[in-house]
């Protein structure tokens, strides 16, 4: 009887940390105004972080703004995604005293190739449910500028229209 009960526990616990994991982790794919494709972008939450690899292809070269929108939504010119991602109402920017967004994140720096990847560790959110959540309420979105951000300026850091967007999904 102990050993069926044991099973029976064993894989129950299997189900859960299967369906934790399941909600740890999302996907944008991140696509041009043209609707052309021109990246991916794979979240993961860990140990209270959520770690965001992009890999991105067919940008022009040069800093790009690289930023959480609040919407979930992403029809060119791209305006459907909303403002910067804010739950907690701050200010735009690392270099501004009253700031940044959760949703600002590092410039890209794009080679001539158009090609690069980004490794960024972001703090203030998360995959599961909760008050920052990227994937709660109207969704959330990633979108790439094209200027870059200049890290102080509210709302969007100067950083010119959007180029690419892609919503974040499970």
């Amino acid at each position: 009887m102990t050993r069926g009960f044991l099973g029976v526990a064993l894989a129950s616990a299997l189900l859960l940390t299967g369906t934790a994991h399941a909600q740890t982790k999302a996907t944008a794919d991140l696509k041009d105004a043209a609707g052309k494709a021109v990246g991916e972008a794979v979240l993961e939450q860990r140990d209270g972080t959520v770690q965001i690899t992009a890999t991105l292809t067919g940008l022009p070269p040069g800093q790009h703004a690289f930023h959480i929108h609040e919407v979930g939504k992403c029809e060119a010119p791209f305006d459907s995604a909303g403002g910067h991602f804010n739950p907690t109402g701050k200010h735009h920017g690392k270099d501004n005293p009253q700031g940044p967004h959760v949703g600002d994140l590092p410039n890209l720096d794009v080679p001539q190739s158009g090609r690069v990847k980004a490794e960024i560790t972001l703090k203030g959110v998360t995959l599961v449910d909760g008050a920052n959540s990227l994937l709660g309420g109207n969704g959330t979105s990633l979108v790439v500028h094209e200027k870059a951000d200049d890290y102080k300026s509210d709302p969007a850091g100067n950083s010119g229209k959007r180029i690419a967007c892609g919503v974040i999904h499970r």
